[in-house]
């Protein structure tokens, strides 16, 4: 059995659980071929994976150490390629927004909404859990930007339901 059937069939013991990542500490067991793509693709060996259940687990299993992402189990850590960043926002109703792996993250302290700024554009990205952050979508951008009031001090402040949210701004 190579490392990755091994990984894979730990992993598929559990496919609807919140794992605890964070707590797990494994040895490196090498890289596995997967690139997430600044679209939110991800590929396996160049190709698009179409096993959504597969891809959401993947998901669930992932953490950021410094600037590089894992796939970790209890028993394994699998180095992966992420091209931006791992999750896309893919919308958000008040300030709860929904990842593109259908997790679900209220703004707030714990998960701050940041404008990276490059140039004349703003990236909005939100923490989603531990140090995985998420890319809002074009879409859900411009969504966001309906209640934006942009002001000179680095801050955007925004409106979404009942509250109001000062959000940073980065300049990269």
């Amino acid at each position: 059995m190579t490392s990755g059937e091994g990984f894979l069939s730990e992993a598929a013991r559990f496919p609807d659980k919140t794992y605890p990542v964070e707590r797990w500490n494994p040895t490196l067991c090498g890289e596995m071929d997967i690139l997430i793509g600044r679209d939110g693709m991800w590929l396996h060996e160049g190709r698009p994976m179409t096993r959504l259940p597969l891809v959401r687990l993947f998901a669930k299993l992932l953490r950021r150490e410094g600037d590089d992402y894992f796939l970790v189990t209890p028993v394994e850590k699998l180095k992966i390629t992420v091209e931006d960043l791992p999750l896309r926002i893919v919308d958000f109703e008040g300030p709860v927004f929904v990842t593109d792996q259908d997790e679900r993250v209220n703004l707030g302290d714990d998960h701050p909404l940041i404008l990276d700024r490059a140039g004349e554009a703003y990236l909005p990205r939100l923490k989603v859990r531990g140090d995985l952050w998420g890319r809002l979508t074009r879409a859900c951008t411009y969504r966001l930007f309906e209640t934006a009031e942009i002001g000179g001090d680095d801050r955007v402040r925004v409106t979404l339901g009942d509250q109001t949210f000062d959000v940073p701004v980065i300049s990269g």
